[in-house]
This record gives structure tokens, sequence and C-alpha cells, in this order.
């Protein structure tokens, strides 16, 4: 992500000026309390005053309120850059964040609110977002980025099903969690194509000339993520058919063979840099776990399932928000010691969330230390980065967070 080209005067709080301001930091700080609620719901004997199942309402914020956060926060940054047109910034960005605050705590509260007005305010967000984002994309006439729409679709669409079943219209939150999953997902591959090489290239023609770059895209990364899609697809909606397993299988070693094209070992010096390549590896480790368990049953679904959403949409999503963060802010696009605390503390996270199937009578402690580390490394983002998310951007370079 380069720098906005331009902005409207602005006078107001700067952390409405652009859109990943507030909803970075909206993202990090529910993901860094949601998660341990959902715990102390499922470890415990506290109720969490949702309709939705727990399991449901679990997946369901992490989809649609943490990381659906994330990704409008790109966007509303990406957008400008994309068409040339001015940002969202001021009182209309203060109104689409509050609204997705609304929605979190609609659904959280839902059994007391009632599932029609906890569905109507908690659609409202997607369902505007999206309508923003056409209108930005058609009147610029970015036709490239027409998936997104397309993106933000499924998830209103995801989030649409999860509602159904809380409406006792149909069984349909597991359908809706999985489509919102593999939009993510679709979403990390799509992205992830475009920045992880980019980014990787750049550094190091100026860090590591001697390094060969990252192999330039091809048809290769087009079929790659071609079938990526396709593979995703398949198991949101037919998760138990065997032509998925190995179709998830298949993508997931091409997925493999794409991220070894892009020279990740040779990043290891910059955190910043080999953040976005363990995050793009968690989505081949996770495809490949997915594939191998249903063919061969050889560990619990919510191990490859947490490599998918714990692994890689964790990762990515910190890894997108740090670095975008420094770079918007004004600071050197360099890793400091409080990122590499993060970095480390959502990989121990997935890790630990990816081996706890196998805890056996050990299961309630790591899955309180996974939690504990999932908690601290957004919590921690929340504290160091929201200064200078809250501020306005610094003319000379910074020191590195």
């Amino acid at each position: 992500m380069s720098p906005i080209p331009r902005y409207r005067p602005y006078v107001g709080p700067p952390i409405f000026s652009a859109g990943f301001r507030p909803f970075f930091l909206g993202a990090a700080a529910w993901s860094a309390v949601a998660v341990p609620l959902w715990l102390a719901a499922y470890l415990t004997s506290i109720d969490v005053p949702t309709l939705l199942p727990p399991a449901a309402w679990h997946v369901h914020e992490m989809v649609y309120g943490f990381a659906a956060a994330t990704v409008a926060g790109f966007l509303l940054t990406a957008i400008p850059n994309w068409t040339g047109r001015m940002p969202l910034q001021g009182w209309p960005l203060a109104a689409l964040v509050l609204l997705w605050a609304a929605g979190r705590l609609a659904v959280l509260f839902s059994a007391a609110l009632g599932a029609v007005a906890a569905a109507a305010i908690d659609l409202a967000f997607p369902a505007l977002f999206l309508a923003v984002v056409a209108r930005e994309i058609l009147a610029g006439r970015n036709w490239r980025n027409l998936p997104m729409l397309a993106a933000l679709s499924l998830l209103l669409v995801g989030n649409l099903l999860v509602h159904l079943e809380a409406l006792d219209i149909a069984d349909t939150a597991d359908l809706g969690n999985r489509i919102g999953v593999a939009t993510l997902l679709t979403l990390i591959s799509l992205v992830g194509g475009r920045i992880v090489p980019s980014f990787t290239r750049n550094w190091l023609a100026k860090a590591r000339p001697e390094v060969a770059p990252p192999v330039s895209e091809g048809s290769l990364d087009r079929a790659v993520l071609a079938i990526t899609a396709l593979a995703l697809s398949l198991w949101a909606f037919f998760p138990e058919a065997t032509i998925t397993a190995w179709m998830v299988l298949v993508t997931g070693l091409a997925v493999s063979f794409r991220l070894a094209r892009w020279r990740g070992w040779s990043t290891w010096p910059e955190p910043l840099l080999l953040i976005l390549h363990m995050g793009y590896g968690w989505l081949a480790a996770g495809l490949l776990l997915l594939g191998l368990n249903h063919l061969f049953d050889i560990l619990p679904q919510t191990a490859a399932l947490h490599a998918l959403t714990a692994g890689a949409i964790g990762t990515m999503t910190l890894a997108v928000m740090t670095r975008a963060s420094l770079g918007h802010t004004g600071r050197p696009l360099s890793a400091g010691t409080a990122t590499r605390i993060i970095y480390s503390l959502v990989t121990l996270a997935a890790l630990l969330r990816v081996l706890s199937p196998f805890a056996g009578n050990s299961l309630g402690p790591i899955l309180w230390l996974a939690g504990a580390a999932w908690t601290g490394a957004f919590g921690l983002f929340v504290f160091f980065y929201g200064g200078p998310l809250a501020r306005q951007r610094v003319e000379a370079r910074a020191t590195p967070i």
C-alpha cells in the first residue's frame, strides 16, 4: 500500500482522517476482547448473552466482526490509490465505524435485543460498506478490482445466513461462517499475491541486491488463484465431499509452490516482510491439513481450521495492519521491538490453537495460553499503535514501533 495521493482539507480528529486508523484499532480491540470472552463461555459457566450457539458466535465475531473491520480498513485506504478519488473521512467514516461497533454489541446482546433487531443492526454495516466500495470502484472505473465487490457481497450473504439461524428460519449458521472464512482466505490469496512478492522485490533490491527477486506474476499465479477460489468454494458448500478434499489438497500444494517462488527465506532480517510470507504459509499449511484430514483422518478437523483462521487470517491481518499503520503514519517500514513481540505472540497463539486438540487433559490450560497469546498480540497492537493511529502523521521519520 502506497501513500494516499490526496486528501480533502480535514480539521477533525486525526483518527477519522483515514479508514485504516479507526478500523484497525477497532478490529484489534474487539479481537483482544472477544477471544477471552469466548474462552470463558467455553471453559467456564459464563454465558454469552447471544442467540447464536456459542461456537457459531465465536466464528461469526472473528469473521464478520474482527476480520471484516480489517478488510474495511484496508480497502478504505487502498481504494483511493486504485481510483484516484478522495478517501472517506470525517463524520461519514465515524458513522461507518459506529455502525460496525453497533453490530458487535447487537449480536453479543441479541438474546435481550431480539433476533430481528440484532440482524438489522449487524447487517447494516456490510450492506452500507458494500455500497460505499461499489460507488468508488465503479465511479473510478477501476475494473481490475471488481472482485472486491464479489468478496464483499459474499461476506454480506454469509452474515445473513448466520442470522437466519438466530431467526429460526434456516439451519445455516455453519454454512454462513464457512462462506465468510472461505471469502477471507480467497482475499488473502488475491491481495497477498499482489503485495507479498511486490514488497519483497522492493526490499531485496535495496537491502540484498545479490539475491534474485521473486518470480514475476504470470499465468501460474492466476491459475493458483483460480483453483484456490474454486477449492474454498467447494469447501464452503460441500465440506464433506471427497472431491472437495482432493481439490483442497491439490490447492495446498499449488499455494506452497507459489509461495516458494517469492524468496521468503531471504527476508529473515526484516520481520515486517517475513511475517507476510508466514501468513501466506499458514494458508498453504491449512489447506494441506484440511485435505489430508478428510482423506486420511490424521488429525482433528479443528486443527486444520485453526491453521487457516488463527494462522492465515490472524497472521496476515496483523502483518497488513502493522505495515500499513507504520507507512501511513510516517514511520519507517521496519519492525521494532514491540512489533516483533506482536508477531511472536500471534504465531504462538496459532501454533497452540492448532496443537490444542492433542493436549488431552491439558486442553483447558493450552486454550487459555493460546487465548492469552492472541489477546496479547492484538492488545499490544492497540497499546503501541493506538497513539500513532490517533495522532497526525509525522513528517520526520520516527523510531520504528
